[in-house]
């Protein structure tokens, strides 16, 4: 029971700053803007976050400066392709490059440094009950700001107007256009949200989950959280879902090298960048589908500029 307890604790830790990027960037796609630079976002914000923690002395302007990074290297993107119309998947791209390179200047200073990272919060009595009381009453802020995220993001897209106005975006912006809705502006909003969610899940990986700066900490999550928003064919539970699931393989890689599992340690740890890779790949066929199989936003990708 306790090994089972362990096992949950360490899935629900890893697929945390997954699901938080990936529902980001759910909506980023939802409203057709492909944004590849999660990855740049996340870092920029684990590197940010443990900065202001440092200095400041406190966790919660440590991710609030955490998001603000997010949403800035965001609001570049959108500058780019939404204000410029430039192309969105080298734009993603260069983000990526550029976030990596600026986090390892922004935290420099920091290599090393610990400080206390953020504790879980325990409800009485239900967190004592066996195996499920750790896992779902003994948690800390992020993982249950990850479930809200998901709810609430599923109400606004499928319960809305504005989540349907933003879907349409999305699928015909030509369309929403005529019809008197301001795409560039819908789409905007979308890319700062992601931009917000990617330096949240950043802030997680510097102040929680390891309560120290490192260069390249993000270690490639962010492109696993592009992955999840295909694998769950852009909708918020399948997210979730996706979430657990790469979290799992992650930690159960890290199971069957500690066990001596008969398998090359090098391809159990590449397995979930592997299936990162495949999942990646099915974004522009996704996106050329046509028909009812096609389960990609029609207008992910393709940049809009108004007629007037």
């Amino acid at each position: 029971m306790t090994l089972a307890t362990a096992i949950l604790l360490t899935v629900i830790t890893a697929a945390t700053p997954l699901l938080i990027a990936a529902i980001g960037e759910l909506v980023v796609e939802r409203s057709g803007v492909l944004n590849l630079g999660v990855e740049g976002m996340m870092i920029m914000g684990a590197a940010s976050g443990v900065a202001v923690a440092i200095i400041t002395g406190s966790s919660t302007l440590g991710v609030l400066a955490a998001i603000g990074a997010g949403v800035a290297l965001a609001a570049i993107f959108a500058l780019l392709t939404l204000a410029l119309a430039a192309n969105q998947y080298a734009s993603g791209l260069a983000l990526t490059i550029f976030g990596v390179g600026l986090s390892g200047v922004v935290g420099a200073p920091f290599v090393g440094v610990q400080r206390e990272g953020i504790g879980r919060i325990t409800i009485p009595f239900l967190s004592d009950i066996p195996v499920i009381g750790p896992v779902l009453f003994r948690q800390d802020l992020f993982v249950y700001a990850s479930v809200a995220l998901v709810i609430g993001v599923s109400w606004f897209l499928w319960r809305t107007k504005s989540g349907l106005i933003l879907r349409a975006c999305g699928e015909n912006p030509v369309s929403a256009h005529a019809l008197g809705y301001r795409v560039l502006r819908i789409r905007l909003y979308a890319v700062l949200f992601g931009g917000a969610c990617a330096g949240l899940a950043g802030a997680y990986l510097s102040l929680v989950l390891t309560p120290f700066w490192t260069s390249g900490m993000t270690a490639g999550r962010g492109w696993i959280a592009l992955a999840i928003v295909v694998f769950a064919s852009w909708l918020p539970f399948r997210a979730m879902l996706g979430a657990y699931l790469f979290g799992g393989l992650i930690i159960l890689q890290l199971h069957a090298q500690t066990a001596g599992v008969a398998i090359p340690s090098q391809f159990l740890a590449a397995l979930p960048y592997l299936l990162t890779i495949v999942a990646l790949t099915l974004i522009m066929a996704a996106r050329r589908g046509t028909g009812a199989g096609s389960v990609a936003p029609a207008g992910l990708g393709q940049p809009f500029t108004p007629d007037r």
